[in-house]
C-alpha cells in the first residue's frame, strides 16, 4: 500500500509540472498589422534596419497618462514539458490617451526594453537576451499600440483590445480580452492572454524546441494615476 501511495503522489507531482499553463488562458488571436503609428506622431520615418519609438513625437488627444514600472507590470509565463517559468521586463514605459473617459475611444501605447527581461532563473534570464530567443542587441525594443478597444455586450464583461504587437521586428495585431476600469483617481487595464512565440521568430532551434511550448502567457496590469 505505501509503495502504491507513494506511486500515486510522484505521478500527481509529475502531472502537475507537466501541465500546460496556458491552456487554461484566453488565447491572443493573431492576423496581419494593421497600426499606421506615423498618423498619430510627428515621428520621422525609421532608417533601414532600426527600430522607431511608437512614442515619439505622439500627441495625446485627450487625457495622458503615463504607464511606468512604477505604477505598471508587464510579466510573462513560459513553459516547457518538464515545468514553468516565470518573468517580465523592467524597463518599459507608455501613454493610455483616454479620450472622453470611455476606453472605446481611446488608446494605448508601450515601448518596452528586451534587455531588461528577468526570469525566476538567472540563467535563462541570460539565455532569453541571445539569438535563441529575444536577441536583444539587435531587437532591443518591443512595442504594443492598440487599434481598436471593444466594450462589452451590454456593459457587462472583459473588453476586446486589438492592437499591433512588435516583437524582434516582427509586427503582428493581436486581439485578447481585458478588463478596464476609469475611475476618477486611476484607469486600470488587467489583462492575461497566451501569444505563440513562433508567430514573433521566437524559435529556439534545435532539438531543444520541442521540449518547449510554442504559448507563452502575458500578464499586463497598467494602473497609471491621474494627474491632478
Amino acid at each position: 500500500m505505501k509503495i502504491l501511495a507513494v506511486a500515486a503522489l510522484t505521478a500527481a507531482v509529475i502531472m502537475s509540472a507537466c501541465a500546460d499553463p496556458a491552456a487554461n488562458k484566453p488565447k491572443a488571436q493573431t492576423t496581419a498589422p494593421i497600426t499606421n503609428v506615423a498618423a498619430n506622431t510627428n515621428a520621422a520615418a525609421k532608417p533601414a534596419g532600426e527600430s522607431s519609438s511608437v512614442l515619439a513625437g505622439f500627441k495625446a488627444t485627450g487625457s495622458e497618462l503615463a504607464v511606468t514600472p512604477e505604477n505598471s507590470k508587464v510579466e510573462f509565463t513560459g513553459s516547457k514539458i518538464s515545468g514553468k517559468h516565470d518573468g517580465g521586463f523592467k524597463t518599459f514605459k507608455g501613454i493610455i490617451d483616454l479620450v472622453g473617459e470611455k476606453p472605446e475611444s481611446s488608446l494605448v501605447l508601450i515601448e518596452i526594453d528586451v534587455a531588461s527581461v528577468f526570469t525566476d532563473a538567472d540563467g535563462l534570464t541570460k539565455h532569453l537576451q541571445t539569438g535563441d530567443f529575444f536577441e536583444t542587441e539587435k531587437f532591443p525594443k518591443a512595442s504594443f499600440v492598440s487599434t481598436k478597444i471593444e466594450p462589452p455586450p451590454g456593459g457587462n464583461g472583459n473588453y476586446n483590445v486589438t492592437g499591433d504587437l512588435e516583437i524582434r521586428s516582427v509586427k503582428k495585431s493581436v486581439t485578447f480580452p481585458a478588463t478596464i476600469r476609469v475611475t476618477p483617481e486611476v484607469v486600470s487595464v488587467i489583462a492575461e492572454f497566451s501569444i505563440n512565440r513562433k508567430d514573433f521568430s521566437i524559435a529556439y532551434p534545435g532539438k531543444a524546441d520541442d521540449l518547449i511550448r510554442d504559448d507563452v502567457i502575458i500578464r499586463l496590469e497598467l494602473k497609471p494615476a491621474r494627474v491632478k
